[in-house]
Order: structure tokens, then C-alpha cells, then sequence
């Protein structure tokens, strides 16, 4: 067979991304000061949300909304929380959005992120780690007309909750959601109110714990915010050459806003493979030696022998990878890229955006 070569992002001579300065105290608008940003004329947010057969990406975006208009037109602002490499910013950028803030813990992505997304000198824009401290703190957050957060999915306890529906007390989505990053993402909707948010999560959080923990989810989101939302699954194989589903979810404060998730026009035919997107002349460096090639192959039979699915996926450039997984490296679930000798990762750039 041929060896493959292995994903992954390199971690030599990345720095620890440097905080911006505490924006507590910071001047700012409040958020009904801007609220003719959401309004619904060409090139605006609302524009973008009512109207029917409008698909916001890349593709279409140009057409949407064209340099002129985006120039004149009043700039929503948005925030950009669990963000990862900036998936989620790119189509908000590309409307005519424009980010104030960003967290993300993990330094390297913070490092691919400030790569994919430089911000010009004098920008006001905050680039955060942990999001607890912001969260305990939602006023030290900048305000904004829309929230991204593609959130983990975490269990919730009910233990706290049953003891005080037996004494009678009454209880939110302070006693459900301790404790988990949802929690801290609530908090900043609580506070600030933005008109709309967009999450998103990994398919299965509809039955992740039987069920319970999506139901909790709406209802902190629909009873206890009151945002009317939408949810549905979406896979990105039409558009990138990597099949992950994954659940959406977009609250509006304002019920009346018509949308439908049945509007977003999926590309017509057989999507993208990974020869349009692989490069041809690769760094040897990421071609796997014969040694972590053959332990790769022995890994995956000895699981599969025991009846387990661990172990490295193999991609031609006429294939679509499967999920690229957060386990990457630590428990055999490489994807791979076939060529000839071993095979190579299938993320060789530091800095590319997934």
C-alpha cells in the first residue's frame, strides 16, 4: 500500500498569542444607538436574513453585497466566541460585518487565527483566551448586533434543579448550566441582547443524554432569553471536500423575522473533492516515515481485530475526507492523503484555514 502523510497543524516556533489590554471601562455605544444596522435595506444584516432564496457565503456573497455598498453602508458588528480558526467569521466578514471580539483558548488556533484574520494597526478589535473571566464580566465584552459561538456540547447536572423544585424554589438557566461554557455563553446573551445569534455544535447534541441537554438548551434559549430560534442540521460536503454535519442554531430577539432554514440553496451535483483543494509540490517533512507508517497500519488492525473502528482514514485526491476530529494525534484517527512511498498529512500549512 501506499504510506500516507499525516494532518496536522505544526506547533514549532508558534508564541503564545498576547492578549489585547483589559477593555473594562472602555467607552461604547449602547446597543439600541445602532439598531438601524439590522435594518433591511440592500446590504444590511435584515437584508440578508428576510429575504427568500439567499444563500450567505462566499459564492454568493460578492453579488449580495458589492464593495460600494458595504462601504456606505452602516457596519453591524458582531462577536466571534469559541471561534477556532474563524470558520464561522468568514461569511459574517464577507457581508459587510465587521468583528469586535474573539475568544478562543487554544493558542495555537488563536496563532492560525490572527494568521487568517490580521487586524490593522490601532484596531479595536480583542482577541481573548479563556471566556469565563469575559463572561463573569459580560459589560467588559464590546456590544454587538450579532453572536457566533460554535460552543461545546457538555452535560448538564440536575441535581442542584431537583432539590428546588422539591422545596419550591425557583430556579434558571443559572442552576441547570453551572458550570459549563454554555453557562458562560447565556450570560452574554442575558446581558447584552444581541438581535441575533448563530451557534453551533456537533450533530448528536439533539441526543446527547437522551435528549435532556438539547432540551435544556432550548429552553434557557427560548423560555428563559426570549429568542424565537431555529435548528437543523447542515453538512459541508456540497461546499468543501470534508463531510461534517453539524447542528445550527439562529435566535432572533424580534419574532416576527421570517427565515427558514429550507431557504439555503445547497449547490446543485457532486460537491468538491480534495484534489481541488490539495497542493501538488508538498514539504517532504510531512510525508510519514516508514516506521510511524507501518505503526499506524498495525494500530488500526490490531483494533480492528478487537472489533473497534479506531485508526487512520485514507483520502485519494477524487475522495471527501471524513470529520476532521478533535482527537487528532491521540488516538490514531489520522486522516491521511494516499501518494506514492508513505502517505502525508492532510493539513501541511501552519496557518491554513480548515
Amino acid at each position: 500500500m501506499d504510506t500516507p502523510s499525516i494532518n496536522g497543524t505544526q506547533a514549532s516556533g508558534m508564541k503564545t498569542p498576547v492578549e489585547s489590554a483589559d477593555p473594562m471601562g472602555r467607552g461604547r455605544s449602547g446597543m439600541e444607538s445602532r439598531s438601524h444596522s439590522y435594518g433591511a435595506g440592500e446590504g444590511s444584516l435584515g437584508h440578508h436574513v428576510t429575504s427568500k432564496k439567499r444563500r450567505i457565503d462566499a459564492a454568493k456573497a460578492g453579488r449580495l453585497c458589492d464593495k460600494e455598498t458595504l462601504h456606505n453602508a452602516k457596519r453591524f458588528r458582531f462577536i466571534d466566541l469559541f471561534a477556532g480558526v474563524g470558520g464561522m467569521r468568514l461569511p459574517f466578514d464577507e457581508i459587510g460585518g465587521r468583528c469586535v471580539f474573539t475568544a478562543e483558548w487554544d493558542r495555537f488556533s488563536c496563532e492560525t487565527y490572527k494568521a487568517n484574520f490580521p487586524e490593522p494597526i490601532g484596531s479595536d478589535h480583542i482577541l481573548a483566551g479563556d471566556i469565563k473571566p469575559w463572561a463573569a464580566e459580560p459589560s467588559s465584552i464590546p456590544s454587538h448586533d450579532v453572536l457566533l459561538a460554535g460552543f461545546p456540547c457538555q452535560p448538564f447536572s440536575i441535581a442542584g434543579v431537583s432539590k428546588k423544585n422539591a422545596l419550591g424554589r425557583p430556579h434558571g438557566f443559572l442552576c441547570e448550566t453551572q458550570g459549563t461554557l454554555f453557562y458562560d455563553l447565556a450570560r452574554i446573551i442575558d446581558h447584552h441582547r444581541p438581535p441575533i445569534f448563530l451557534l453551533e455544535n456537533v450533530k448528536n447534541l439533539e441526543r446527547h443524554d437522551k435528549g435532556r441537554t438539547f432540551a435544556t438548551i432550548k429552553h434557557v434559549l427560548e423560555v428563559e432569553l426570549g429568542y424565537k430560534i431555529f435548528h437543523k442540521v447542515i453538512d459541508s460536503s456540497p461546499w468543501v471536500p470534508q463531510k461534517r454535519e453539524r447542528l445550527f442554531i439562529v435566535g432572533f430577539k424580534d419574532h416576527d423575522i421570517d427565515f427558514d432554514f429550507e431557504d439555503i440553496i445547497v449547490p446543485d451535483g457532486q460537491g468538491p473533492n480534495l484534489g481541488s483543494i490539495l497542493q501538488k509540490n508538498v514539504d517532504p517533512k510531512y510525508t510519514l516515515t516508514d516506521h510511524l507508517w507501518n505503526y499506524l497500519i498495525s494500530y488500526k488492525e490490531k483494533h480492528r481485530k478487537a472489533g473497534n473502528g479506531f485508526g487512520y482514514s485514507l483520502f485519494g485526491p477524487d475522495d471527501v475526507a471524513r470529520t476532521l476530529s478533535a482527537r487528532y494525534y491521540k488516538d490514531g484517527s489520522e486522516i491521511l492523503i494516499e501518494q506514492k512511498g508513505s502517505p502525508r498529512a492532510d493539513s501541511p500549512l501552519t496557518n491554513a484555514p480548515c
